[in-house]
């Protein structure tokens, strides 16, 4: 069994259970309580959210670690390596690790099926618990209250946003949403959320827990001008902290204000100049990611989103209007289909001159005729193609040097971009986005 490779093993967690999809805690709580998988570390932080929880993750566990700490970060899902997903001080996973954290789930659960997602979340929390973290920082995915990870109770939870996504599991109202989301929260434990106008019911579920609850807008809260911004919020003890003259960063600085709310609550030492650091290190691939390179002789710029939902095509759109170019946008897009179309490409239609749309490699996809057919619908200029690297060169070739394509709309999207430009050996290099 412990001869498997990576692979190997990632091959046999997808055919393990009848769906790759099925909420509940209850198997995972039983081979969880098997393996001793409680307390992981002595600080505990989980972060869940409709948008904004990679990053989120990403600023957390770079102002724990610019204080010595040894930090562990679970994620998901991965762009082309699965070893992405588990983060052990600052380095990916080896396959090794893996290995063996999936040997040891696939000991304890005996006759108890596991999905694919559940495997690996249990062969996550089985590592970082082996290597002695002093911290981790968890995202709890897609369920929220019945997803995997939040089988670990928190010693501070974070929710980033709320919209509508995943309908057919979180419902299609922001207060089924909530619900869910709100899930994570802990009775008495620090309950934090970035969402400016949040729903009643989650309101109602920090009211039942007696949660200490941090509010932006309320309890803290970031401005931002043309050459930088500010952060004000309180430590444990109610106590006011500011930050003043923070410079503009390439992630989404509302997400960084919340990490830095959750980090106050920590009693870890508070000195401008380690977080100023911490803050300008963090990167996370794929989200607001810009990437100049050599195209055949023609230097290029690419920028990369995973965004797919409204709220986060908003928040793309917002940032393009920062920052506008010499030329003009040109698009690479592809989408799944249980995603709102509509809702997606509305609010970047104002700011791309031209598209280029393609399926991407799943079963999920939406078709790209169905892309080009709203396209065209909304008076847009596109061409069909067969995949996300065809539209991709495609783009390349139409594109000048004061021209920026950008490539958005899923993660299969971004993954597809990301080794097409790993085959450009004339050099690829990564720009920041602050606005």
């Amino acid at each position: 069994m412990s001869q498997r490779s990576l692979a190997d093993w990632l091959a046999y967690l997808e055919q393990l259970h009848p769906s790759a999809i099925d909420m509940g805690l209850e198997r995972s709580r039983q081979v969880a309580q098997r393996m001793g998988l409680d307390k992981l570390a002595p600080l505990t932080i989980t972060v869940t959210g409709t948008n904004g929880k990679g990053s989120t993750c990403a600023f957390i566990a770079s102002l724990l670690e610019e204080q010595g700490l040894a930090v562990g970060v679970y994620s998901s899902p991965h762009l082309l390596r699965y070893n992405e997903r588990v983060q052990i001080a600052g380095k990916e996973a080896s396959d090794e690790l893996l290995c063996e954290a999936f040997a040891a789930v696939e000991a304890a659960r005996g006759d108890i099926s596991l999905t694919y997602f559940e495997m690996g979340t249990l062969a996550a929390f089985w590592l970082f618990k082996r290597q002695q973290l002093d911290a981790v920082v968890l995202e709890v995915g897609l369920g929220g209250r019945l997803d995997a990870v939040n089988l670990i109770d928190a010693d501070i939870a974070l929710v980033t946003s709320i919209g509508v996504d995943h309908v057919d599991w979180l419902g299609d109202s922001r207060e089924s949403v909530s619900v869910e989301k709100a899930g994570i929260y802990r009775a008495g434990k620090p309950a934090l959320c970035g969402d400016l106008d949040p729903p009643q019911p989650l309101l109602d579920c920090v009211a039942e827990l007696q949660a200490p609850f941090y509010l932006r807008g309320r309890n803290y809260d970031l401005q931002v001008n043309e050459s930088g911004w500010t952060w004000r919020g309180v430590d444990v003890q109610g106590g006011a902290l500011e930050l003043i003259n923070l410079p503009l960063l390439d992630l989404p600085m509302e997400n960084a204000a919340l990490a830095l709310q959750a980090y106050a609550l920590t009693g870890l030492a508070w000195q401008s100049g380690q977080i100023e650091r911490a803050l300008l290190s963090t990167r996370v691939t794929g989200r607001l990611d810009r990437r100049q390179f050599d195209w055949h002789g023609k230097p290029l710029t690419l920028l990369l989103d995973v965004g797919h939902n409204p709220h986060a095509a908003e928040y793309l759109a917002g940032r393009l209007a920062l920052k506008p170019v010499v030329g003009k946008r040109l698009a690479v897009f592809a989408l799944l289909a249980d995603k709102d179309l509509a809702g997606v490409v509305s609010p970047l239609l104002p700011h791309i001159a031209d598209w280029a749309v393609a399926p991407l490699p799943t079963s999920r996809t939406r078709p790209a005729a169905e892309l080009a057919e709203y396209l065209t619908d909304c008076a847009a200029q596109v061409a069909v193609f067969n995949d996300v690297r065809c539209a991709l060169d495609a783009q390349c070739a139409k594109a000048s040097a004061e021209d920026e394509i950008l490539l958005f709309g899923s993660f299969y999207c971004v993954a597809e971009a990301l080794e097409w430009l790993a085959g450009h050996t004339n050099g690829v290099g990564q720009d920041g986005f602050a606005g």
